[in-house]
């Protein structure tokens, strides 16, 4: 008798420790009894019949994420591979739908990712894909929404995390994305050439500028400086052609001084007796007096009229500033 009271007993404690179980933290417990749904559990210490009920399954309330990779093809023929990361929890109310009227969930919202994306994707080219991968999740969340909400299941978020397209498309888009950077950099480079070519002309041009007027106001002091030897000179009693030959004469050897002092100068060669700056002034003296002769017989030349038809043309001296008389009838 003894043996079976401890068996009894030992049996007892079984059933009775069985009549009780814990729900973990955002987990949900489905009891059957007699393989009919009897209720649904939460988190904390439950108590169940031995024997008679069971736990049928737990349910995750957490929020899941499932991975779908899929590969599709857009509207300018490029297949790419899109991941779409499903971001879903079971709602706590409707566990009973969740358990028993969706068996395979991952696969439900698989199936519908894939819909919906094959679906969105063909009517964008591959540059809008990735400018619109936005508006293709919120299609995608929308779907699911509209499905799995029958079954129990919130969709929170729908993100698409990669787009991959094929290895040699990739390489195309990354030579016309250099290329392009190329030419800007090219147009940057002849911008920047073209001012410094502009800044380098209008530099010169000051200079050429500030070059001549120094050489204008140079011929200037020297012709003024000139003038006051001619008048010191006339002071002493000697009269302007000699003066003027005593300044050529001082000028010439002030530029074989000016030309020997440069260690630089090329071979010149140049007259340096006395007689030279006289025969230089003689000459200077003689092309004024000519060319001179010459303006006085221009001035003098009569004026030449030809006649076309009922109208006159006269060809005047560029020198005459007359006016023209009509010629008589």
């Amino acid at each position: 008798m003894s043996i079976f009271f401890f068996v009894f007993l030992f049996v007892g404690v079984i059933i009775l420790f069985s009549s009780f179980f814990t729900v973990k933290q955002q987990t949900a417990v489905v009891v059957e009894r007699f393989g009919k749904f009897l209720s649904i559990r939460n988190s904390g210490l439950q108590l169940k019949v031995p024997i008679i009920d069971r736990i049928a399954g737990r349910v995750n309330l957490r929020i899941q994420q499932l991975d779908v990779m899929i590969e599709t093809q857009t509207k300018d023929n490029v297949f790419i591979k899109m991941k779409v990361s499903v971001q879903f929890k079971v709602v706590q109310e409707k566990v009973y739908e969740a358990f028993y009227k969706l068996e395979y969930p991952h696969d439900q919202i698989t199936a519908y990712v894939f819909d919906v994306v094959r679906a969105e994707v063909p009517k964008l080219i591959l540059d809008d894909v990735f400018v619109r991968k936005d508006d293709i999740a919120i299609a995608v969340k929308r779907e699911l929404n509209e499905a799995m909400m029958a079954y129990g299941y919130d969709i929170i978020n729908t993100l698409v995390t990669d787009i991959d397209p094929d290895i040699q498309v990739k390489n195309a888009m990354n030579r016309i994305n250099a290329a392009e950077r190329e030419k800007t950099a090219a147009t940057f480079e002849s911008d920047a050439q073209r001012i410094r070519i502009v800044a380098k002309a209008k530099a010169e041009a000051e200079s050429k500028k500030l070059q001549g007027q120094g050489i204008a106001d140079q011929r200037r002091e020297i012709a003024k400086g000139l003038v006051e030897s001619v008048e010191v000179l006339n002071k002493v009693g000697i009269n302007s052609q000699e003066a003027s030959a005593l300044i050529v004469i001082t000028q010439h050897y002030d530029t074989l001084q000016a030309i020997g002092a440069d260690t630089n100068s090329n071979l010149i060669l140049l007259p340096n007796s006395p007689q030279a700056a006289s025969d230089m002034l003689n000459n200077m003296v003689t092309s004024f007096t000519a060319s001179n002769i010459i303006g006085e017989e221009m001035k003098r030349q009569p004026r030449k009229v030809k006649k076309t038809g009922n109208h006159s043309s006269l060809d005047y001296n560029p020198s005459d500033t007359s006016n023209p008389e009509e010629p008589a009838n």
